[in-house]
């Protein structure tokens, strides 16, 4: 790559470290925001990337790097706008859709912190991953179950449904007076293509937000230390860039999509034939393709254990003859199935259901011991290297793919209710949907209660929070009129900042309970082979009445926390205020690459980390400048991956400032294996310096509590929140708490980056010593920025140093499909 020559103002070549120059890279965090609030300006120019990242300037900043004596102090201001990446139009809310696919991803990443356990941890992944599986499989059952058995089987199959809905009418022998559709394997065989369709678009979004999103190639160096060293895999060369193991798990995912719905179709077929009676030829037919079947779920078993990621380099070559003829294999098989079945059977008429709760059973069998095997597996890992503050133990991966298949279980079994509903009215004319899932819908007020009864409790805690640090809230603020509304308000704010803290131990009832309760219902159904209502016939009065109830509210709020769900989903990408009630949650689960389900929403970062590696590569190497990466919330965590990407002697001339982080209150307590202490201490020494600022008022920052004395040296005291308690001459209003916002307000921050700018130093730094912590380079043995007492940088615009970037088009990565 050419290094741009830097100009003065008369042509003359400048060198870069006379320059003065001194870059913020500004990266803002959850919800998003624009380019002129950025940089306080209205007028803003693009300076590098395209209509869903990019990087901006102020339009007297454009030219900054070849007016380097125009006088003006503090760094060029530019901002890394990526909020496109995660938000836009309506339609964008059927991603969420496919929530339970992105919260099994994210119990990949939850993986406790081990070292020197190489197979537990490759143990650890291959459970996510065919728990990620059987998710697919749930979700195309769900459709089988809606398309085939209560549509094309029961409905149609029973003339007085059949009459109540027209569209139904051809494939119905009453209505059609036995019509060629109006065989059942013809009816199944057609109702077939409703979950065919599905899975096609699955594997259509999964291919096309590759291409749009994660198909960026990572910055090129040389593989780092390994993890077991300390560092975290986010420093990788191929950490961003999964694309055959996507690849691989998409065709995979596909595969088995596809052999479902050819055993829906076939499998019922094959009983009619093995029965006594049933012709010869078909039945020999049928068992060769159930063994088809059979050795087809076996190659897509194998293909989701055999191999994980791979991160040490980057993996472009794909798997073509694998990622090709296994969905079309699948899709052949399918074929035969619809041919097979819809074979001429004179004799054949449909009744009852399909075998919806043998599928639906083992499904659920097969997840909860995936669960409870990945929980002995996370609590090993956890032994070897127990960390006091990772969530739950080590066990919130194994609790978070708990909650991934009980949100599939409640979304497939809305849908099935809903739609029996629908077709059956109050008639009662259709045996309706599987057993099963009406006892998981009747559990559900039960979980409910068990939460609600947890949030009184975490309520009441709050409560006595709020009540324990009033007196702390007025020790802060002295010399001032106390007012007693004033304080409450402020430490009712820290109070309810502090429950985001209690996230693991809410995690935890819930994930328990789901357990607990989804195995008595998969026993009760199993056992009784009748609903909880039917099942409770004859018993005491009070449980007659309770199984009643609890069966039809669960059927309800079933379907009425799908429907709010969706609709939820939809205000939350038209209301900002709506997108960030839920948007910490939605950023921090699409941030993730998809390692575990390949039809999980896109990661946006596999697009954000590569464009400010190469944004900060390209620009230290081409003006040799000061740079501070100044990152806000979620974007603060961006700029961490971003460090962790740049070759060594890059990342040490570069500063860190992070304020409303959750690096290490979110992400470290959540996936320690990535963020944990040893990996956040090991960027604290690898960068030339870092400081965090937080609020006590803040939910979701915090401090980054580094071990001994690298926490002071990284995390300033709490800001003051809010700036002044009451009316001062200087403040006659009220000021405002803060918050998780508008950090920049405060002079702090000022103070801070300034404190940063002056430790940098614009030139190239000699080789740094060695030390125990791992390789650094370091120019001179000075010490880290302090929280030391002094005069502050006052919070007001400041004049900027005016420079220009080098040709961003020369310095951008090529695209690759996927």
């Amino acid at each position: 790559m050419e290094r741009v020559p830097i100009k003065g103002t008369d042509g003359s070549a400048v060198r870069p470290e006379d320059s003065g120059t001194a870059l913020e890279l500004l990266v803002h965090g959850v919800g998003g925001t624009t380019p002129d609030k950025m940089l306080d300006d209205p007028r803003t120019v693009r300076i590098t990337g395209d209509d869903v990242a990019a990087v901006f300037r102020r339009a007297d900043d454009v030219d900054a790097e070849s007016r380097p004596g125009s006088g003006r102090p503090g760094p060029v201001p530019e901002a890394y706008v990526w909020c496109n990446l995660t938000s836009g139009n309506g339609t964008r809310a059927l991603w969420l859709l496919l929530l339970p696919f992105m919260v099994v991803n994210l119990a990949h990443w939850m993986r406790p912190t081990a070292r020197h356990r190489k197979r537990t941890v490759r143990l650890y992944g291959l459970l996510v991953r065919l728990a990620g599986l059987t998710l697919t499989v749930l979700l195309v059952a769900a459709a089988c179950e809606v398309a085939l058995d209560l549509a094309a089987w029961q409905c149609a199959g029973t003339r007085a449904c059949a009459d109540s809905h027209s569209w139904l009418g051809f494939l119905s022998p009453g209505v059609s007076d036995d019509g060629w559709w109006s065989r059942p394997g013809r009816r199944l065989a057609l109702a077939a293509l409703v979950p065919a369709t599905l899975t096609g678009l699955l594997w259509y979004l999964s291919h096309r937000t590759w291409s749009a999103y994660e198909s960026q190639q990572p910055l090129s160096h040389e593989g780092e230390a390994e993890e077991d060293d300390g560092r975290t895999a986010l420093g990788r060369p191929g950490f961003w860039y999964g694309r055959r193991l996507v690849a691989r798990l998409r065709a995979a995912h596909t595969a088995a999509g596809l052999l479902t719905i050819a055993a829906a179709v076939s499998s019922t077929a094959a009983r009619f034939d093995r029965a006594p009676g049933g012709p010869a030829p078909l039945d020999t037919l049928g068992r060769l393709l159930q063994l088809s079947l059979v050795a087809g779920g076996g190659a897509v078993v194998w293909v989701v254990c055999r191999r994980g990621r791979s991160e040490r380099h980057l993996d472009r070559q794909l798997d073509e003859q694998l990622v090709r003829r296994l969905p079309l294999t699948a899709l052949v098989l399918l074929a035969l199935a619809a041919v097979y079945a819809g074979w001429e059977r004179p004799e054949w008429q449909s009744q009852g259901r399909l075998s919806g709760d043998a599928t639906f059973g083992g499904i659920t069998l097969v997840q909860g011991l995936l669960v409870i095997a990945l929980a002995v597996v996370a609590h090993l890992l956890y032994r070897t290297h127990p960390d006091p503050r990772a969530a739950m133990r080590g066990l919130a991966g194994p609790a978070v793919a708990m909650l991934a298949c009980a949100l599939g279980g409640v979304m497939s079994g809305g849908v099935s209710q809903r739609v029996a509903d629908w077709l059956d009215g109050t008639g009662a004319t259709i045996p309706g949907p599987p057993v099963l899932l009406t006892w998981q819908a009747s559990v559900i007020p039960l979980v409910l209660l068990v939460l609600l009864g947890h949030l009184a409790w975490l309520a009441r805690r709050t409560w006595r929070s709020s009540r324990a640090q009033l007196a702390t809230v007025e020790s802060e603020y002295t010399g001032e009129p106390k007012d007693a509304t004033r304080t409450r308000r402020i430490a009712r704010t820290r109070a309810m900042a502090a429950l985001t803290d209690r996230g693991p131990r809410l995690l935890g009832v819930t994930a328990a309970s789901t357990l607990l309760l989804g195995a008595g219902a998969l026993v009760g159904a199993l056992t009784t082979r009748r609903t909880p209502a039917k099942a409770a016939e004859g018993a005491y009065a009070f449980v007659e009445s309770a199984a009643e109830t609890a069966q039809a509210l669960g059927s309800w709020l079933i379907g009425l926390g799908f429907l709010l769900f969706v609709t939820w989903g939809r205000r939350a990408y038209k209301d900002p205020s709506a997108r960030r009630t839920i948007g910490i949650l939605w950023d921090v689960g699409t941030f993730w690459p998809r390692a575990a389900h390949p039809f999980a929403p896109p990661c946006y970062a596999e697009r954000a980390v590569p464009d400010l590696t190469w944004r900060i590569a390209t620009w230290t190497r081409t003006t040799r400048g000061r740079l501070v990466i100044s990152g806000h919330s979620q974007g603060s965590v961006l700029a961490a991956a971003a460090a962790w990407q740049l070759e060594p002697s890059v990342r040490a001339r570069v500063a860190l400032l992070t304020y409303g982080s959750p690096l290490e209150r979110l992400y470290g307590r959540w996936f320690p294996a990535h963020f944990g202490p040893a990996a956040l201490t090991a960027l604290h020494h690898d960068v030339d310096c870092w400081r965090n600022l937080h609020r006590l008022t803040d939910p979701i920052g915090g401090p980054v509590r580094l071990p001994g004395d690298c926490g002071p040296e990284v995390d300033r005291e709490p800001l003051r929140d809010p700036l002044v308690y009451g009316r001062t001459d200087l403040h006659p209003l009220p000021a405002p708490i803060l918050g998780h916002s508008d950090y920049q307000a405060d002079p702090a921050f000022a103070e801070e980056r300034a404190k940063l700018l002056g430790r940098l130093q614009p030139d190239l730094p000699s080789p740094r010593v060695q030390d125990e912590r791992g390789p650094r380079a370091q120019e001179e043995p000075s010490p880290r920025v302090q929280d030391e007492p002094g005069p502050r940088v006052q919070d007001e615009p400041s004049p900027r140093v005016q420079d220009e970037p080098g040709p961003p088009a020369q310095d951008e990565p090529g695209r690759s499909s996927a």
